[in-house]
């Protein structure tokens, strides 16, 4: 989770440990009732729903820890932090999801081979319209705190709530069409559509999960910001060498700056200090590093990722 918006880790940590606990439960009431009306019915798009749900329940079990321990500061062996472990979480996520998907895929080929009557299917229908509004208020909830971390496993977690939105109203209507209409393929048809959202939501967690996992830079507009509020008062100049990545509830960034080669090594320390100050105030969860270059004398860096030019 990315603290861009002027809270800090505690802050966005805090959001976040909510949040999961609310998934949490959510999902286990999902599959409580799920499994009820299922017994009940024998409804292979309930039988699909149900199944989305235990793996969501499960997701958000990892989820739930995930956060808690990527809010953990630095150690001896992690001097970086903990943040990855989101990442790690939305790929385990999006595993899940594929695999949910290929269980219903297969039940519901099954079924629409062999169709069989529903039984009970008024419980089946009342129990996929309480699904769907406590899915709902569960998305609105991951919603407004993203809107806040950008954490990237409340965005997978949240990625699995909208599949399984879509699949309570997919099994919905389903149920109601094969009950109403007679039609029993209607109800396998609606299970395949949920498969399909799903491998498609697995999709977008994994592409998340790895943006960040490579150490995908920061958006230009981040960055842009980032070079502003360094060069703010004038001692520091020529921002180039600038790399970021985000790190759960951490952002990183180091660069090389410009500085007067004539002035004291205690100025140099204060204009760095007072430019780290305004950064954090913006990036209040910001691990900072400037290296000061005297302008117009110095020597090209060596290393793995050497300074070729002076640019961003």
């Amino acid at each position: 989770m990315i603290a861009i918006h002027g809270m800090s880790s505690a802050d966005t940590a805090a959001l976040t440990r909510r949040v999961t606990l609310m998934s949490v439960a959510t999902a286990a009431i999902l599959v409580s009732i799920k499994m009820a009306a299922w017994l009940a019915s024998g409804s292979t798009a309930l039988l699909a729903s149900m199944a989305d749900s235990g793996l969501d329940l499960v997701a958000s079990l990892v989820t739930f820890f995930a956060v808690r321990y990527a809010a953990e500061p630095p150690d001896a062996e992690h001097r970086f932090g903990h943040g990855k472990a989101e990442a790690f979480a939305s790929l385990v996520q999006g595993g899940l999801v594929f695999a949910s998907a290929a269980l219903i895929a297969r039940e519901a080929v099954g079924d629409f081979l062999a169709p069989h009557p529903l039984r009970q299917e008024g419980w089946a229908v009342a129990v996929m319209a309480v699904s769907t509004v406590l899915t709902v208020m569960l998305l609105r909830a991951q919603t407004l705190v993203l809107r806040q971390t950008s954490s990237v496993a409340v965005s997978g977690d949240r990625a699995h709530y909208a599949s399984d939105l879509a699949s309570n109203i997919i099994a919905l209507i389903g149920i109601a069409a094969s009950a109403w209409l007679g039609v029993n393929g209607l109800d396998a048809a609606a299970a395949m559509v949920v498969a399909a959202l799903l491998l498609w939501g697995a999709v977008g967690v994994f592409r998340e999960a790895s943006s960040q996992l490579m150490d995908q830079e920061l958006s230009d507009e981040a960055r842009a910001k980032i070079v502003a509020l360094t060069v703010a008062d004038g001692r520091l100049a020529n921002v180039h060498q600038l790399r970021t990545r985000a790190s759960g509830p951490y952002i990183h960034m180091q660069m090389h700056v410009d500085l007067d080669p004539d002035i004291t090594l205690e100025a140099a320390h204060q204009a760095i200090v007072a430019a780290e100050t305004r950064i954090l105030k913006a990036f209040p969860a910001a691990d900072i590093l400037i290296h000061a270059d005297p302008h117009g004398r110095a020597e090209p860096h060596g290393g793995a990722f050497a300074e070729t030019a002076h640019s961003q």
